[in-house]
């Protein structure tokens, strides 16, 4: 505020009333992994909206969303190296002892607590696919 920063602040108070409306509407206050999957929900909210936005050439609203995905993405945690996840993903299959592509549910659910915030999980389902169907 006292930056005179009024997209940021923008940015910021949307994502204030997006975790106060679901703190509201559930009757709960949300722990740091609800946050966070409030955040990424907003991401993909905008996310849609930038690629929408551009496909209408209206690159002035886009770039306004880009600005704000670049706003939420410092409130997320520092994501994982693709060295980290694959010590992760071998972990979790060693430990589920998962054998092939049927075993894929049960290693989504081991992983997904363990990298929430910190990866893609449409990335991280197809690098599951790739290490359990070769």
């Amino acid at each position: 505020m006292r930056a005179k920063d009024a997209p940021r602040l923008g940015a910021i108070r949307l994502l204030q009333a997006a975790i106060k409306q679901r703190e509201v509407d559930e009757r709960i206050e949300l722990d740091d992994t609800q946050v966070i999957e409030a955040i990424e929900k907003m991401l993909k909210q905008r996310r849609d909206s930038i690629s929408q936005y551009e496909a209408a050439n209206r690159q002035d609203l886009a770039d306004a969303e880009k600005y704000e995905v670049s706003v939420l993405q410092e409130y997320l945690p520092q994501p994982l190296t693709e060295a980290e996840i694959a010590a992760l993903l071998d972990q979790v299959v060693a430990d589920t002892g998962a054998t092939g592509i049927k075993d894929m549910g049960k290693v989504m659910a081991t992983l997904k607590p363990l990298v929430v915030g910190r990866a893609d999980m449409g990335s991280l389902s197809g690098l599951i696919k790739a290490r359990l169907g070769a």
